[in-house]
């Protein structure tokens, strides 16, 4: 490995923008940091753009197009011929990757400009470590970068914006946040899945399956288990929340702003009152055993569920410990910028949209570094694609010294038709769930998930 030359402060400037993850915001941070005539270097540690959304392009998102597009990046689209898809249209993942990141990925601006199989492991100052102050300010960030094949380098940026994610991170199942006893041996077995599996080529027909989480992901998950059991007798469904009642899962109805994710509530609350899922309330995982292929599930007031396969739906957390030579300030719930905690808590905070908000409110004590995207919300619930792209757009223009256009920041977020005015309850599901009371809430994650019964499937709600 060999590490960059030192770099005068004079040239500090010329250094590129690093750019962590090569999803829907970070090629949007990239698409601003060239409208501004900054570089910008694109560092995705999987082997394409869209990694993480390729792993469930089985699912169809519950926002439209409308809200899934950047507009810095259609720009640069436009330029080279590409159409926009229709506005009004539910898109699948596949098709976010397919008819939006990849064109945009392969545009003359970005082409050269994006590293994929780069994997940053780490991020500090060049030549100072984190008790490290004179200076500090003007030293440019180095990042270490893994790549495939087990090459290391080093690269100098004059600012950072990770936009990472939090899908490579999901949260454990144990009630106290940390793994369950018996949890990562359940994994490793295959009876513990990922967050969002295709149900339907995932042998999961006739037999026994246990979704755990209160979210939109665990919504569709059940709905997609309930549509499978109905064509493939023996399949059973059940459905273990730690609350008291559904009723939050159920959502606003037909007073939702986006029809797809209104109608999620309904058919929900219908599988439940048919008996095609089996609700378990005021369960709280204390540990997983594993015996004969099969699992259970035991909960801490002594029920146990035995069943074939379980999908954990309990959100995802953001990844720190490559930034932990960095100096963060972030809110002690939520991993969020400290600004932006209170803002999205879901404890305080289930149903009012959150405030539009940009460089300042992101803005860390590490000058010039951002966690902007789904990781900017930490452990929240209420992201939606539309907030990460104004979150960028007031980055770029905050690194090129345009601090109007940074604090110009505007984002109108459709709302959900849910109040709830009770003591919040004990989400399970701290990725993908709202709780508490105050207003309307955005779109939960970095998209929603739709009902949709196109090609017979559906699914949950996913980080970006």
């Amino acid at each position: 490995m060999t590490s960059p030359e030192p770099t005068s402060l004079e040239s500090l400037q010329s250094l590129p923008v690093a750019v962590i993850g090569a999803g829907p915001v970070g090629l949007a941070a990239a698409a601003h940091l060239l409208e501004r005539g900054l570089e910008p270097l694109v560092l995705e540690a999987g082997p394409t753009v869209g990694a993480a959304i390729r792993q469930w392009g089985h699912v169809r998102v519950f926002s439209t197009w409308k809200y899934n597009l950047d507009a810095a990046s259609v720009r640069l689209l436009e330029r080279s011929g590409w159409e926009a898809p229709r506005p009004t249209a539910l898109p699948y993942g596949a098709q976010i990757v397919s008819e939006y990141l990849e064109p945009l990925a392969a545009t003359p601006e970005l082409k050269d400009r994006i590293r994929t199989g780069a994997r940053v492991v780490a991020v500090s100052r060049q030549g100072m470590d984190k008790g490290r102050s004179q200076g500090r300010d003007t030293a440019p960030f180095l990042l270490r970068i893994e790549h495939d094949g087990g090459k290391v380098t080093q690269v100098l940026a004059r600012a950072v914006v990770d936009t990472s994610g939090t899908w490579s991170t999901p949260a454990p199942l144990g009630s106290s946040g940390l793994p369950a006893p018996g949890e990562a041996e359940a994994r490793a077995a295959g009876l513990v899945t990922g967050p969002l599996p295709d149900v339907s080529a995932g042998g999961f027909a006739g037999r026994r399956t246990l979704v755990i989480g209160s979210g939109h992901s665990a919504a569709n998950m059940v709905l997609d288990l309930a549509r499978l059991a109905r064509a493939n007798p023996g399949t059973e469904v059940l459905w273990a929340i730690r609350a008291a009642t559904p009723a939050r899962a159920y959502g606003g109805g037909d007073a939702d702003q986006l029809p797809a994710r209104g109608q999620l509530g309904a058919r929900l609350r219908t599988a439940v009152d048919t008996g095609a899922v089996q609700l378990l309330t005021d369960f709280h995982t204390a540990s997983i055993g594993v015996h004969d292929g099969a699992v259970t599930v035991h909960s801490t007031d002594g029920r146990a569920v035995e069943v074939d396969r379980v999908i954990p739906t309990t959100g995802f957390r953001p990844d720190l410990a490559m930034l932990s030579e960095l100096r963060l300030d972030l809110d002690p719930a939520v991993e969020a910028p400290k600004a932006l905690g209170p803002l999205i808590d879901p404890d305080f905070h289930s149903c009012g949209t959150v405030p539009a908000h940009g460089a300042r409110i992101l803005a860390q004590p590490e000058k010039d570094f951002y966690l902007a995207g789904m990781k900017s919300y930490g452990r929240a619930p209420t992201f939606l694609m539309a907030t990460g792209y104004e979150q960028v757009r007031s980055i770029a223009a905050a690194l090129a010294g345009d601090k109007d256009a940074a604090d110009a920041v505007e984002l109108e977020l459709p709302e959900t038709g849910v109040c709830s005015t009770s003591i919040p309850s004990d989400s399970d599901d701290a990725g993908d769930s709202v709780g508490g009371s105050c207003c309307a809430a955005p779109v939960p994650v970095s998209i929603g998930f739709a009902t949709g019964l196109q090609h017979g499937r559906s699914s949950g709600t996913i980080s970006g």
